[in-house]
């Protein structure tokens, strides 16, 4: 039988969160994202973790509090859902999503949703996996679905009007980010390095408010890319990512 933990502010210290797991360069991220997670918990913020060393994992929370352009009443939202590697086929993505469904039941919520795409997009939910267990797509934006499973009768989730857009005035790439992800902290820095080198202006927003994620211009999760004021993707991006992606 798998054994779960939740984390919680009594073992946070002393767990790790999956993710950038055992990468000494991420480290900073990792500190980041987990003062992140004990800032939310107030909010009702869920991390449940298979018992053993790798990325697997489910994240969640109330959507009125949850860290995306996404409004609703009485749902919960899943930021990430990750079984990596030899844990994959063995039934904890069941197993994770069924705990974060009928958690969500016995606290008397409406449902609950997540982000999905059409096409596989890095750090977004697989589409097929959440349609099996009744999931359903309420809104959409690109190439980009909210997907949401009604418990009872209810208004559903939506895009907040401002995310629609997708995009913002700023000509120059300009990156969004939150410490929702442990790589991201690692990432900005090389970039920033990489952008001052090569004499390219690059722009960081950094998401640190509930504020500024509900109003966010585009879909997030935890990344957005934009260039010439458009958004281009949801891709965390490296030095040699971003060299590609200009050329």
């Amino acid at each position: 039988m798998n054994e779960y933990i939740n984390l919680s502010l009594e073992n946070i210290e002393e767990e790790h969160i999956c993710c950038a797991i055992g990468d000494p360069k991420h480290q900073e991220g990792v500190d980041c994202k987990k003062e992140w997670i004990k800032n939310k918990l107030k909010d009702g913020h869920v991390f449940r973790k298979l018992n053993a060393r790798g990325k697997i994992f489910i994240e969640y929370e109330p959507i009125e509090t949850a860290w995306v352009p996404i409004s609703g009443k009485n749902y919960e939202y899943i930021y990430c859902l990750w079984v990596a590697g030899s844990f994959k086929g063995k039934g904890i993505g069941k197993e994770l999503l069924e705990y974060a469904i009928n958690d969500s039941k016995e606290k008397g919520k409406s449902g609950i949703c997540t982000l999905v795409s059409k096409k596989k997009k890095p750090f977004i939910g697989e589409k097929k996996f959440f349609e099996h267990y009744g999931f359903e797509v309420v809104d959409v934006i690109s190439d980009y679905e909210l997907m949401a499973l009604k418990f009872e009768e209810s208004e559903t989730p939506k895009f907040n009007e401002v995310a629609r857009a997708m995009k913002i005035d700023n000509q120059d790439f300009t990156i969004y980010y939150s410490n929702e992800c442990p790589y991201v902290e690692y990432e900005v820095k090389e970039l920033s390095d990489y952008a001052k080198e090569k004499n390219i202006k690059l722009n960081f927003i950094k998401i640190d408010s509930l504020e500024k994620a509900k109003n966010a211009p585009c879909i997030f999760n935890n990344w957005a890319n934009f260039y010439k004021g458009k958004f281009i993707s949801n891709t965390i991006l490296n030095a040699n990512a971003f060299e590609k992606l200009l050329k």
